[in-house]
């Protein structure tokens, strides 16, 4: 019976159809064949249909132990020469030929008719087992010791030394096969050779039977794990010469030689010459072009390939000249192919390429072929997705998975609400926690972080860009789905609607995050302070500063500054000197953008000389003025009508190497008109170009408006 698959030894990772090992060995893994010799011999359920020897019967394996161990296989499969699948290793030995195959003594030893002897006694056995063979005679269980057969044979290197160990044995065809597949995985093909020159000698003297196509499968198989893959045209020149002729399992064997050397289009060309040959493929034959498109990492040509054995099995044209059960092979074969497909898909997730399009139309070639994973399968397909350009493909899989059934394990949903973020689908990422409350499984506290998160993103940039009605928007949708804001989202609501000048939401947001029963911070506080300002709400925000006060808040620079806008604004000049001692007195240094914001408040109100006052007080703290102060001072004395102090204010911030706007160049000019102020206006050099600055308020100039989210 031909059986199913051939797995690549470098590819053992695909889990294959199990079935039999062709190609003697060819189910090892590459890394271990070194360490493994004489693969287990195959048991027929009834041997006497295969050779009529009396008494004849395989007791055990004989090899490395570290050779999975071959288990019971049909029949017929030692005619077909597919061993079965191996499945287990045994790590205890790393020794040539630790197990024996003891073969009857009657079948080793030969007939009555063929020796004279009875077989009854053991004076009977020794007079044939004299010599170098006795040892290999257990006198008990009448029995061969193949192991330490197979021992003395494995340095011979031609027919005087083969026949040194076999003189006048008769040993069964499938010992000699399974010595021939035992060498080629211990790497030493010379004995093979010398085992098979030897059978060719016995064939000129009669024994036509003992070399016939199984000696030949198992010598090119023998080639085929020792890789030495040269010496495989001299095997079939052999055949040639012996008049023996290829059956399905010689061409299947060659096509896995092919392959190990990386030839597929040979590989393939072999396949489609099996038919002009008179043969059948056999479901190895079909396995190996499905390995041949898994070396090509062509997913999509094993899945057309598969789709054209798909449409025999169903016409019933698919195996049906052979024994095999083709109803179980094929299913082997379709599992292969979704294994291929699984492999090829977590190759280009991990190749650090854009993918997508070639996954996507993947998972829709294997939709019209009804190939499928399996849900243990698609998830970790979804692990295996951890770029920004997965995100195509992590929902794709993520909605088979949901479609497939009702379980989805939660760390996926988790993986995949990640990577929406990471993305930047933070909308698909809410759809998924979405369903994550309404079908299950229930949120943990990693999806809530994770979708929170999410959240924070996108009330970040409303913050950032004054989208108040935006940051209103998600802090109601984190609340309808079940979501706490924290203070952070919160705040980030309140700067948004700071940044847009819109005072009474931003009260309103406030009371709400009281009433929610989160606490105002400095900056949630600071925030709505900076939002007063701008709207002119001063005896409000006088009103908030002394609540914070009274809820034990303490201010931060940002705050003060902040309010020393408001005192400003509201007139209270004095109060913003004894803003400024508290300030220091509690160890808090009046910063540039401090002075900024009480010199931009005294040129708005036309206070000139308090301007300059501050400036020095500036000087004298020992605070850097910028830009933005000289700008400031400037604006406020040509208000005033002190067009000459502006000028020289002007000449020195050039001569600091400052680049002042043209706003301050004007404002000089312009007052120096106004009031008749004689000055050399070459002095100022050519105007600067505009700096866009109109339209600001001083909180936006200053940075003010930071105050809810620095300290």
């Amino acid at each position: 019976m031909q059986t199913m698959s051939v797995f690549p030894s470098n590819l053992e990772y695909l889990d294959a159809p199990k079935s039999q090992c062709e190609h003697s060995g060819s189910c090892i893994p590459r890394r271990r064949r070194r360490q493994l010799v004489f693969g287990a011999s195959v048991r027929c359920n009834s041997y006497r249909d295969c050779f009529p020897s009396n008494g004849f019967s395989l007791s055990s394996s004989f090899g490395n132990p570290r050779v999975y161990q071959c288990m019971q296989c049909h029949s017929r499969a030692w005619l077909e020469q597919e061993p079965s699948v191996c499945e287990q290793i045994d790590d205890e030995k790393d020794d040539v030929c630790s197990k024996a195959v003891d073969w009857k003594l009657d079948s080793v030893v030969g007939t009555e008719s063929e020796d004279g002897y009875e077989g009854k006694s053991e004076n009977n056995v020794s007079s044939n087992t004299e010599g170098g063979n006795r040892g290999f005679v257990n006198r008990r269980s009448s029995r061969i010791d193949v192991r330490a057969l197979a021992q003395r044979l494995k340095f011979s290197e031609g027919v005087e030394d083969v026949e040194k160990v076999l003189k006048g044995m008769e040993l069964p065809p499938p010992v000699y096969c399974s010595m021939i597949r035992g060498f080629g995985i211990d790497r030493r093909l010379s004995p093979a050779f010398a085992l098979v020159e030897w059978l060719k000698k016995k064939k000129e003297a009669g024994r036509a039977d003992v070399l016939n196509i199984y000696i030949y499968n198992s010598l090119l198989g023998a080639v085929k794990a020792s890789e030495q893959f040269g010496e495989t045209r001299r095997v079939l020149n052999d055949m040639e010469e012996q008049g023996i002729l290829p059956n399905i399992v010689a061409y299947n064997t060659l096509m896995a030689i092919y392959l190990e050397q990386g030839m597929i289009r040979e590989a393939l060309n072999i396949f489609e010459e099996i038919p002009s040959k008179g043969l059948s493929p056999s479901s190895v034959s079909y396995s190996t072009v499905l390995l041949a498109y898994r070396k090509m990492e062509d997913a999509s040509g094993a899945v057309r390939f598969f789709g054209g054995i798909q449409e025999m099995y169903r016409d019933g044209e698919f195996g049906r000249d052979s024994t095999e059960d083709w109803e179980r092979e094929f299913h082997k074969i379709k599992n292969f192919t979704i294994k291929i497909c699984y492999q090829v898909m977590r190759t280009l997730l991990v190749s650090g390429e854009n993918v997508t399009l070639d996954i996507l139309k993947l998972f829709n070639d294997m939709d019209k072929t009804g190939l499928q994973f399996s849900r243990a399968e698609y998830e970790r397909l979804v692990w295996a997705c951890t770029s920004e350009d997965h995100f195509s493909v992590a929902k794709e899989v993520y909605t088979r998975i949901r479609e497939s059934g009702p379980e989805i394990s939660l760390s996926v949903c988790n993986h995949v609400i990640w990577l929406m973020g990471k993305a930047k689908k933070w909308w698909a990422a809410l759809e998924i926690y979405e369903e994550l409350l309404d079908k299950g499984p229930k949120p943990n506290n990693l999806s809530y972080e994770l979708i929170v998160s999410h959240f924070n993103v996108l009330l970040t940039a409303a913050k950032k860009r004054g989208i108040w009605k935006w940051a209103v928007r998600l802090i109601e949708k984190m609340q309808d789905k079940g979501l706490k804001p924290s203070s952070r989202e919160w705040n980030s609501v309140l700067i948004a609607c700071a940044r847009a000048s819109e005072a009474s939401v931003a009260v309103q947001i406030f009371m709400r995050m009281v009433e929610q029963g989160e606490k105002p911070t400095i900056h949630s506080y600071g925030a709505l302070l900076s939002a007063l300002e701008k709207a002119k709400m001063y005896d409000k925000a006088i009103t908030v500063w002394q609540h914070m006060y009274k809820v034990n808040v303490q201010p931060n620079l940002y705050a003060y500054t902040t309010m020393a806008l408001i005192y400003i604004g509201n007139g209270n000049y004095k109060n913003v000197d004894a803003l400024v001692q508290e300030m220091v007195s509690r160890g808090i240094e009046p910063s540039v953008v401090t002075f900024n914001a009480i010199i931009s408040g005294c040129a708005r109100n036309g206070l000139g000389s308090v301007a300059f006052e501050w400036f020095h007080h500036m000087e004298v703290r020992g605070v850097a003025p910028n830009e933005i102060t000289y700008e400031m001072l400037i604006e406020a004395l040509a208000k005033d009508g002190k067009p000459r102090l502006a000028y020289d204010v002007y000449l020195r911030a050039r001569n600091e190497g400052k680049i002042l706007s043209s706003k301050a160049y004007d404002a000089i000019l312009m007052s120096s008109q106004t009031y008749n102020a004689s000055i050399d206006a070459s002095l100022l050099g050519p105007r600067p170009p505009g700096r866009r600055v109109d339209g600001k308020t001083s909180s936006e100039l200053f940075g003010v408006e930071d105050a809810a989210r620095r300290g």
